[in-house]
């Protein structure tokens, strides 16, 4: 996807080349417009939409930074206890509708689900080869973006017809948790059903990539043997195995740039560093924001760049790894240790808050390396999110099989394959103690990817585990004031809010 994400600018540039060389162009008959009447007239018009809807994934780092800083993982970081206020205020569990942060959560999932609507409300305008594949990619990102939203906020606004214009958040409701996630099923179900066993091109849409994700909601709403179902059949499709197991891979590359797109990726967002941005416009940047936000501060030193240090492992989840566990060296990055073992290395500590503040860990999987970006290299960095990775796909049916008392000897094999590749034996535990071990590995392998506060969550565990939380209100967050304001008393707001 990284090439075609270029052709939206490449595009515009052209139609502004054309329209600046006219002397007379306010005289164009007829004048220049595209609207739903007069797009998806060729099958271009369908794939350029595409790209529009897969262009807005890059915007949603956010997600994944404060899935992280919400959870018992990081810490929010930055310069002070007063950067970036609103990851300040989730850190401590004191966030309100006005947090522009959590606004901008909202705001991008809802203009990905907009952009796929738009492919999807006209589907059928005319009939193409490959039209059956576009659509279906269209319909797993709806998915996908309604998933993220319903995670953060619960009850939201749907509209299975199309887009939403003007004025329909006055009249909309919120539809219960219940109908999102049934909208979401019927959008993945209808996509498994025509999308390719192969993905077209790196970085899009297989349909292993859509049974994963559904069975992911599966899971999120106790569903456990469709939930193990969807998973079996990613794992048996034989399209992909653990980074690291095969000869010439090396678990230690998984998150630099030669692991990417690997046979691990089940779906992963792309990043580029080709092209520069700015903090007027994060959401515009073709590289991945968060990377250069997580990076250390001041840093001069070998294979890694300088960042802003946010998003601070603590000290608890870095000792949270077993005795031997390869992970916790490529997964937190102990600076002090680095230092130490590299004699020119430098940094700065920015954030002293007891709270929120340093921890002396960095997420090394997000770290920003050295590398030929342009532009703030801090805001082009160019590591892709791995969204859906295989180990996540074997311990999320591990945890089906064994809550919904399917079978545990098949859940033991998935959590031991995951549990060999990082270098640690074989559990033989049954059980609530291998949910358990299952839990506590799932932390361990998919720490600083924003998955943890959403899994204490779905699991009844957060008030446990994250300082702050309070049950009843922090299952999700509150719906931006603005919208609320623009619903215009259509509807409640998230209870303690």
């Amino acid at each position: 996807m990284k090439k075609i994400y270029k052709h939206i600018a490449i595009l515009l540039l052209a139609s502004a080349s054309v329209i600046s060389c006219s002397d007379d162009f306010v005289e164009v008959t007829p004048p220049f417009g595209i609207n739903s009447d007069s797009y998806f007239e060729s099958q271009d018009d369908y794939s350029n939409a595409l790209i529009g809807a897969y262009d807005i994934l890059q915007s949603t780092y956010v997600n994944v930074i404060l899935g992280e800083i919400a959870s018992d993982n990081t810490h929010a970081g930055g310069e002070s206890a007063n950067d970036v206020i609103g990851w300040q205020q989730v850190d401590r569990m004191q966030h309100t509708a006005i947090n522009d942060n959590l606004d901008d959560i909202w705001d991008w999932n809802f203009a990905g689900v907009q952009r796929a609507s738009f492919i999807i409300e006209n589907e059928n305008k005319i009939e193409f080869d490959g039209q059956a594949q576009i659509i279906a990619e269209a319909r797993f990102l709806r998915a996908y973006f309604n998933f993220e939203l319903v995670k953060w906020f619960g009850a939201i606004p749907i509209k299975p017809e199309g887009q939403f214009v003007l004025g329909d958040v006055a009249t909309y409701p919120r539809s219960s948790t219940e109908e999102v996630y049934a909208f979401i099923e019927d959008d993945l179900l209808l996509a498994i059903d025509d999308l390719s066993e192969n993905s077209p091109e790196v970085g899009r849409i297989s349909k292993s990539s859509a049974q994963a994700l559904l069975g992911k909601v599966y899971l999120y709403n106790e569903r456990f043997s469709e939930s193990a179902t969807q998973l079996t059949e990613v794992i048996n499709s034989g399209k992909y195995h653990l980074y690291g197991t095969e000869q010439g891979e090396a678990y230690e590359n998984l998150f630099d740039s030669i692991g990417q797109n690997s046979a691990e990726a089940v779906f992963e967002i792309q990043y580029t560093g080709s092209e520069g941005a700015g903090f007027d416009c994060l959401q515009c940047s073709e590289g991945n924001v968060m990377v250069g936000f997580s990076g250390i501060r001041g840093y001069n030193g070998p294979v890694f760049a300088s960042g802003y240090g946010f998003n601070l492992p603590t000290e608890e989840a870095f000792n949270s790894f077993e005795s031997g566990d390869l992970r916790q060296e490529y997964t937190v990055l102990d600076i002090e240790a680095w230092v130490a073992a590299n004699s020119s290395a430098t940094y700065n500590i920015g954030n002293q808050d007891a709270v929120t503040g340093h921890t002396g860990y960095y997420n090394r999987k997000y770290l920003p390396r050295q590398n030929d970006n342009v532009g703030d290299a801090n805001l082009t960095q160019p590591n892709n999110y791995r969204a859906i990775r295989y180990a996540d796909v074997l311990l999320m049916a591990a945890e089906a099989l064994v809550r919904g008392g399917l079978d545990e000897t098949q859940a033991l094999g998935y959590l031991n394959q995951v549990r060999n590749r990082a270098g640690l034996t074989d559990v033989s535990s049954s059980g609530n103690a291998l949910l358990e071990d299952i839990y506590a590995d799932r932390r361990s392998e998919m720490m600083g990817e924003g998955h943890r506060f959403f899994d204490l969550v779905r699991t009844g565990r957060a008030a446990d585990f994250i300082d702050g939380f309070t049950t009843g209100k922090h299952e999700v967050f509150p719906i931006p004031l603005e919208e609320m304001q623009f619903a215009n008393g259509n509807w409640e707001q998230n209870p303690g809010y």
